[in-house]
Formats: C-alpha cells, structure tokens, sequence
C-alpha cells in the first residue's frame, strides 16, 4: 500500500466525514486524484463504510457490558452469531480464542435490560454466559495506525521524559 493512501485511511479514521478537498489540503493531492484514491479504497474493501459516533447516554443506552458465551454442548454446531443475529442489542460479535467461543459487546438501557438480554443470549444460543460490565470508557474508536506493509502494527508511545 502507498503512502498516501496510508495518509488518506488515518484522516477518514479519525474523520469518515472529512471532505475531499480537506483530504487534498492534508495529503497535497488535487481534489480529483484524492477523490479517485477514496473511490479506489472503497472498491478494494479497504475503506468498508463510514459511520457515525453515537452518544449512547444521549440516546437512553447508557450501559455497555462484555458478555463472554460458550457452548453448553461443545460439539454442538458454531452457529451462535446467526442464532443472535436478531438481538439488536448485541453491538459486536468477535470469536476468540480461549474458554469461550465468542465475546459480545452490548448496550442497554439498564441492569433489567442486561438481564433480559443475558436470559435471551442463552435461550437463543444454548450458550452459557460471564458478563463484564463497563464502568467508564476513558476511549474508543481510535484510529489504526496503518504499517508500510499494510498490517496495523501496534505503535508504543514514547517514553516520558525523566
């Protein structure tokens, strides 16, 4: 991957709304050849969508909890996430290596809610469930850092100075 389309996916990360001729001004590319480079990324799946950032306390969903599932019957079939797919409440499905086969992040709008959910979680998935929940999110959706090679290498900040 290029440079400059490295430089055009860490602006879109920290702004998916940022406009064609602020990408120009940033990257020191015409508006049309960072338009053409935005449009090449969108084909190529790397630039997957844009979405906005929502204020979850603004919209009654204050509580956010990790809900860790693992089959009750190990040799049943994975099909958990299409089996939950239907709980909108269910914001993320990751598979994960260790105990558990999946974990989930939710949002609700109080603890009854979570233990609702929980109660359909295992109902829908014959799973059973250990939920974390969150008390503060000091951050989150923070852009990647994009390597040369294209795979995001995790990048340490650097020592404070003593």
């Amino acid at each position: 991957m290029e440079e400059i389309d490295r430089q055009i996916i860490t602006l879109l990360a920290r702004d998916g709304r940022m406009s064609f001729t602020d990408l120009a001004r940033e990257t020191g590319l015409s508006v049309s050849a960072v338009h053409q480079r935005v449009r090449r990324l969108e084909k190529r799946g790397v630039v997957r969508g844009y979405a906005a950032i929502i204020d979850y306390d603004a919209i009654a969903l204050p509580m956010t909890a990790f809900v860790s599932i693992k089959p009750i019957d190990p040799a049943a079939p994975d099909d958990a996430p299409e089996r939950l797919a239907h709980l909108t409440a269910i914001e993320a499905c990751h598979s994960v290596a260790g105990d558990e086969s999946y974990i989930l992040k939710v949002r609700v709008a109080t603890p009854l809610a979570l233990e609702e959910l929980l109660q359909h979680i295992r109902a829908s998935a014959n799973v059973s469930t250990r939920t974390t929940v969150v008390l503060s999110t000091p951050y989150e959706h923070r852009p990647p850092e994009v390597a040369a090679d294209g795979a995001g290498e995790p990048m340490s900040s650097p020592a404070p100075p003593s």
